[in-house]
């Protein structure tokens, strides 16, 4: 038998690996979905993955399966859906936990972050700066006023390091040249509970968190920040309306898929997504919650990650933020 030169034998090798993609984009979806959350059940994450996943199911004429894999700030369920099969059947839904862990967690883990393949950004949900009442102060530049005259004396609460609420309050101090003190907690309950005693003077979360205690008074709404005044929160001002230019972040899901899924399935599922959050009863539903309608397509979710893994790595490293492992 004659021998074939490796170049041949590379492109022989290509052309097989496209046929077979080319078998599984044809043939998808022939079996149930699932999509992992990588966080416990009922918080933001898991919420918008359900009210997803059952029209999404109608749509592909397959059941969808959520699975909730919790563990070492999403990087468990995350690793999960990357060893699994790149055939569009399983999907991750993630935080902007993800786009930090490339920085925090760099060379730490068991696969590449960016590796994953894009789907979609769904929902943003823009994070809210809240302040103890506990604070003699009434507003965002009363209470930046009063942190700048306490340096290192002011606690503010997040619900983990590495968390976005935890790296927005980094990113504000180093633009208001403020010293905070960071607690860090085990989620959002406990830091919440100790603003509301007065533990700690700040925190950011997502509006739909922290709105039951703003409308009971016992914490005080400081602004949210977005470039404008969402509808959902229309009596908040921004944070740019008090004094911050520029400053925007939100808290979003994302869904990825396993590295290498066929770019075609990518888009199958993508515009599957867009379709059903821009539905009007389904986007109503979304930004009743606190979300704002994203549904963007691969390519433009893959953008998207890319500029917040780099926004994060330059908070991350001028901060000097640290995890313990």
């Amino acid at each position: 038998m004659s021998r074939i030169s490796r170049r041949t034998a590379l492109a022989l090798a290509g052309t097989a690996a496209s046929l077979t993609a080319g078998a599984q984009s044809a043939d998808f979806p022939n079996k149930p979905l699932r999509i992992i959350v990588p966080y416990t059940p009922g918080g933001t994450t898991d919420i918008a993955t359900r009210l997803v996943a059952e029209p999404l199911a109608r749509a592909l004429g397959q059941p969808v399966v959520v699975e909730n894999r919790p563990g070492a700030n999403s990087i468990l369920g995350v690793g999960v859906a990357a060893a699994s099969p790149p055939d569009g059947h399983t999907m991750v839904m993630v935080l902007p936990a993800h786009a930090a862990n490339a920085t925090l967690q760099a060379g730490r883990m068991p696969f590449d972050p960016m590796a994953l393949a894009p789907v979609s950004l769904v929902v943003q949900a823009p994070l809210v700066l809240a302040g103890s009442r506990h604070v003699p102060a009434q507003n965002l530049r009363e209470y930046l006023e009063y942190a700048r005259a306490r340096p290192g004396h002011v606690n503010y609460g997040s619900s983990g390091i590495g968390a976005t609420a935890h790296l927005a309050m980094e990113d504000l101090q180093l633009r208001t040249g403020l010293r905070m003190v960071h607690v860090p907690y085990r989620g959002t309950q406990p830091a919440l509970a100790d603003l509301m005693a007065g533990h700690i003077g700040l925190m950011f979360d997502t509006y739909s968190t922290l709105k039951p205690q703003f409308e009971a008074g016992t914490i005080r709404p400081l602004g949210i920040a977005t470039a404008r005044r969402p509808q959902f929160a229309a009596e908040l001002p921004t944070i740019i309306e008090g004094g911050l230019p520029d400053f925007v972040v939100s808290s979003w899901c994302m869904l990825l898929a396993p590295p290498r899924t066929p770019q075609s399935i990518l888009d199958r599922l993508s515009a599957e997504v867009g379709r059903i959050v821009r539905e009007p009863a389904m986007a109503q539903r979304l930004e009743d919650i606190g979300f704002v309608v994203e549904g963007r397509n691969s390519a433009e979710t893959w953008a998207f990650l890319q500029a917040e893994v780099t926004r994060w790595a330059g908070v991350i490293r001028t901060a000097n933020v640290r995890v313990d492992n």
